[in-house]
Order: structure tokens, then sequence, then C-alpha cells
């Protein structure tokens, strides 16, 4: 695999589905990769990851950005409200909101700070117990509250449960996303991004293809 197979396999994908070319942005999900993993990345010119920790970004980008000061990093996990000021600190954009709480929260701290990072709600296409993200009944209301708050939603993400055809949870979100005026879709990931391009995808996340299987201490 690696990252050139992905990028062809991504203009492929754009390509059949008649998309322009580079509509789609990878976002190379480093979370729990070595150092040395995320550095060889980077030499070869990717600009764009994506992390699930406020706290482990935070021991790794600061140094990197040193050396790649145009490196964007994305939110990609969840993110508990008492991290949300060092979370708006260290990442261009957020994909995980998916509670009033957060957004209050977000909103509070952009008028602070002056400025917010772009950010994703996170539907729960699945509707599962165990998964965050906000009911797909109540996505319209919660992009208006948002909205209201004066948030920078630019669109929608979601992680299709693992045992159901995604395709179904793409098309959901994007009916979604149109709905409601947004042109960002962050869906899709190693086993399925080809598909989510298919349907709309605006970012894609893909980690172990690109860095290789991840190792757990």
């Amino acid at each position: 695999m690696g990252l050139t197979d992905i990028k062809q396999r991504i203009a492929k994908a754009e390509a059949a589905a008649g998309r322009d070319p580079g509509s789609v942005q990878l976002i190379a999900v480093s979370k729990v990769q070595p150092n040395e993993r995320v550095a060889a990345v980077l030499e070869q010119g990717h600009r764009l990851f994506g992390e699930n920790k406020v706290q482990e970004a935070a021991g790794k980008w600061p140094q990197f950005r040193e050396e790649y000061p145009d490196a964007r990093v994305h939110l990609i996990g969840p993110l508990q409200t008492n991290k949300a000021r060092q979370a708006m600190e260290l990442f261009e954009a957020i994909h995980s909101l998916d509670r009033p709480k957060l957004a209050n929260t977000l909103a509070r701290l952009a008028q602070e700070i002056g400025t917010c990072p772009d950010l994703f709600i996170q539907v729960n296409t699945g509707e599962e117990g165990q998964k965050a993200g906000v009911l797909p009944a109540d996505t319209d209301a919660f992009v208006a509250e948002c909205r209201a708050l004066e948030l920078p939603v630019r669109g929608l993400m979601c992680i299709p449960p693992v045992d159901e055809t995604p395709s179904l949870h793409f098309a959901l979100l994007a009916k979604m996303a149109k709905r409601n005026g947004l042109d960002g879709l962050s869906m899709g990931m190693s086993s399925d991004f080809e598909e989510a391009i298919a349907f709309g995808a605006t970012h894609v996340r893909v980690g172990s293809a690109i860095f290789g299987e991840r190792t757990y201490d």
C-alpha cells in the first residue's frame, strides 16, 4: 500500500464519480503511529493528518510543525469539553462535534480566542448505543443550533457500523448535508473510501493503508 497508492486510488475514484481532481482531501490518520512513520509521510510531501486524542497530538505535532509549518492536523476522535481549549489551539478542524454542551463550550472559547477551527458535526447514522454522534432525526435541529452560536460548521461526519453496508450510511449523510446546505462530508476509511467518494466525500480518513498496521503498547 502506502501514500502513493492511496492517492492514485483517490484520483481514480474521483474520476469514476465525475468529481473534479483534488476535490477529495486525504486525512492521513497518524494516531498511535510511531513518529518515524509520520515523518516519512511528511517527507513525501503530505500535509494533512488526523489524530484521535488531544493529548497525543499535543505531544507530537508542535515539534513536527517547527519543521513543517504548513502541516495541518484534524481531530477525528471524540472531544471532552475540558480539552476543548487545547483542541482549538492544536487543530485546523474538529470532526467530532456531537452534543450541545460541546457546541456551547466551543462557541464561548471562539468568542474569547477570536478564531475557531472548521467544525464537522458527527452523526450516529447507525443509531448505535455505544457510539458518539447526533441521531439522524436530531441533526437538522443541531445544525441550526450550532449556526445560531455562529460556529463555523463546514459539514457532517459519520463512521458506519462495522456490520452494515457503508453506502447506505454515506447516502444518508450526503442527503442530510445537502438538506442543510453543507458541502463538507467527512466519511470513508481504509476499507471503503472509494465508495464514500462515489457518494460525495470531501474528506477521507485513511490510516493503516498508508502507515502500516498500528502497534499498540
